[in-house]
């Protein structure tokens, strides 16, 4: 068990690390997110309902910004002495998406501290569960990003294709409009899209709205999109191909 956990714990130590040393990362990654909802949010006299989706938001640009460290590691040569090493690609898998989730998570942690602003009054028991939903989301977005980064050799490539699928997912996710205010195809895509169940469970969990879906069901749908999206990276890590692009 060691063999497989102690490059999970290097790995997931190198990120927090890496981060560390790149501190000015905070400011873009959560003032982006808080100019943006204060903005929305004041201009329509209601912080509240953009809460959720902000924090979702903060939580995105995070995971987009952690996981290039995988094309940058494939540069330097890191990634391919990874691979040929004794330890398991599924470690690597592991030690990489814990890293970088921890970092969305904590950035997540430091948006969800401006919730009175928004009016947010929870308990202690509510705000427990939120905080392990935003780590939930921070997973799963990240995992995401993993598989995409992972075929991926030039970040400037990696940036247009994350834009171009997480920014039209986040639109629709509820974060912007209500499912219930939606009408014909646009209704389909929300109910298909997984932030959706996201941006309804944080905002089951603040209170801030309890319309559907409901708690229960937004924790199972995020919870098995994020089991998804790390058993697809353990299958593209595990692909022989990959030694030589690395």
């Amino acid at each position: 068990m060691s063999n497989f956990w102690l490059p999970v714990v290097t790995l997931w130590q190198r990120e927090l690390v890496r981060f560390w040393r790149q501190k000015s990362r905070v400011l873009g990654v959560v003032a982006s997110p808080l100019v943006f909802w204060l903005l929305i949010g004041s201009g329509s006299g209601d912080l509240g309902r953009f809460f959720a989706g902000a924090l979702v938001l903060t939580v995105l640009f995070s995971a987009i910004f952690s996981t290039i460290s995988i094309i940058e590691d494939r540069r330097e040569g890191f990634l391919l002495s990874m691979l040929v090493s004794p330890a398991s690609r599924t470690s690597l898998v592991l030690g990489k998406i814990l890293g970088a989730a921890t970092l969305a998570w904590i950035q997540g942690l430091i948006f969800l501290a401006f919730a009175p602003l928004a009016g947010v009054s929870i308990g202690i028991g509510d705000l427990l569960a939120t905080i392990g939903a935003v780590f939930l989301v921070s997973f799963t977005l990240t995992g995401l990003g993993f598989v995409i980064a992972w075929r991926m050799s030039s970040t400037s490539g990696f940036h247009a294709i994350m834009n171009l699928l997480l920014v039209p997912m986040w639109m629709v996710s509820g974060s912007l409009f209500p499912m219930a205010t939606a009408h014909g195809w646009i209704k389909v895509v929300m109910w298909a899209n997984p932030l959706t169940y996201s941006i309804s469970l944080l905002n089951g969990l603040l209170k801030l709205s309890s319309g559907s879906p409901g708690i229960g069901v937004s924790l199972l749908v995020t919870a098995c999109f994020g089991l998804v999206l790390l058993l697809a990276s353990g299958v593209v890590a595990n692909q022989k191909s990959l030694v030589s692009n690395a």
